[in-house]
């Protein structure tokens, strides 16, 4: 095409093979808008805060009201035992992994309507995936949203290397949401203080790691890990979402603390 109102970049992509290297790189030049920078990501654990009930999320429902008008929040929620549950059913049904990743988000949706109803006098909105078009317009409005976790992947999900069980869940969607949105903060609320060496439910050994960065987290190889691997390898190619905050949401005042810049927990962050 010989059209001399596109840019340099755009005759070699309409020219061009989108397997060239060069030309790929070339689209690498302009870096990405921060689409939402002043909100924050707040993803609600399932099996390690939302399975808890009352005592748990109560307090920290308290906590989300009192930062409202404060910060912009988008709240994402996991799956969890029910999860984990349809999962092994699933499996020993002889589903395949995008079945599961069905399964596993309509677990997340119900936590989500959970949280939501919990907030609905507050008249903050639960909204699925065809509605974030209207994000920007609930988080202006209301100065919160929420959503389920679980990436919208579903049949099209990615067969993992080892077994069945979807790798991209609800930790993966959160920090998606932060990243493609470029939001101030992605913050994970856990039951435990942050990330250790080892389980500390199940080793008391376990030492707490307070900051780390993504290449010296792969280095220790842990067993165990409070996130989702695949958060970390989206992490090396961030172009917005550099860093995200683990935090424990039983100790009062940790999200508060966290939503104002504090490095509470643990801080993971690309090199």
């Amino acid at each position: 095409m010989k059209n001399q109102l596109l840019s340099e970049l755009g005759q070699s992509l309409v020219a061009g093979s989108l397997s060239d290297q060069q030309v790929l790189a070339d689209t690498g030049r302009q870096p990405p808008i921060k689409i939402l920078p002043n909100a924050n990501i707040i993803k609600i654990g399932g099996q390690s805060f939302i399975d808890r009930g009352r005592a748990a999320v109560f307090p920290l429902i308290e906590e989300i009201v009192e930062n409202l008008g404060r910060h912009e929040i988008i709240i994402g929620t996991g799956g969890g035992s029910r999860a984990r549950h349809a999962y092994s059913v699933g499996i020993d049904l002889g589903l395949p992994t995008g079945v599961l990743s069905v399964l596993g988000t309509f677990v997340s949706m119900q936590n989500a309507r959970m949280i939501h109803y919990l907030l609905a006098k507050h008249g903050i909105p639960f909204i699925e995936p065809i509605q974030f078009a209207q994000l920007p317009l609930y988080l202006a409005e209301r100065g919160a949203v929420i959503f389920f976790g679980m990436p919208p992947y579903t049949f099209w999900h990615e067969n993992p290397s080892v077994g069945r069980i979807p790798p991209h869940r609800t930790d993966t969607g959160a920090y998606l949401v932060s990243e493609v949105f470029g939001t101030k903060s992605t913050i994970f609320v856990k039951d435990e203080q942050g990330l250790y060496t080892a389980d500390p439910k199940k080793d008391r050994s376990a030492k707490f790691i307070k900051r780390i960065s993504v290449a010296e987290l792969k280095e220790l190889d842990l067993e165990d890990l409070v996130v989702e691997r695949p958060v970390l390898s989206m992490m090396e190619n961030a172009k917005n979402s550099k860093s995200i905050q683990i935090i424990n949401g039983m100790e009062k005042g940790n999200l508060t603390r966290a939503l104002a810049g504090e490095e509470v927990g643990t801080v993971i962050y690309a090199d």
